[in-house]
């Protein structure tokens, strides 16, 4: 069966993950996942990511991150241009998360980065998933 929205199953695995207080999460990997993924790792979302490979698939390792109390950083993820309904902005349209407290995760002809990168690179483009 194919899948029809990879990036939502690579939210929804990393956001069960969490709920769950899993350390690790792996995910089928693609080009567009990895760069989502370093991301989230530049941003202090998660620990640190691994391409690891079984000899037939590729996953990506994901180990979350969690402060001293045992609650994740990762408060919640959402999808925000789906397959079905693609969203667009120009680089001064790009709105905030929770003001400023989150990120966008913006694809841009410059590649793929955060609404405050893009911003300041003057590069609109898809807004892939929101992230808090």
């Amino acid at each position: 069966m194919t899948m029809t929205d990879p990036i939502a199953d690579m939210l929804t695995r990393i956001r069960n993950a969490v709920r769950a207080s899993h350390e690790v999460v792996n995910i089928p990997s693609s080009k567009l996942k990895i760069n989502i993924a370093k991301v989230l790792k530049t941003e202090g979302y998660i620990k640190n990511l691994k391409i690891v490979s079984d000899g037939r698939h590729r996953f990506i390792r994901i180990f979350l991150k969690y402060d001293e109390d045992g609650v994740p950083v990762i408060g919640g993820l959402k999808r925000v241009s789906k397959p079905s309904c693609r969203i667009y902005e120009k680089a001064e349209g790009i709105p905030t998360v929770l003001d400023g407290y989150g990120i966008n995760v913006v694809s841009t002809s410059k590649g793929l980065m955060t609404d405050r990168e893009a911003r300041k690179n003057k590069a609109g483009g898809e807004i892939l998933c929101s992230v808090w």
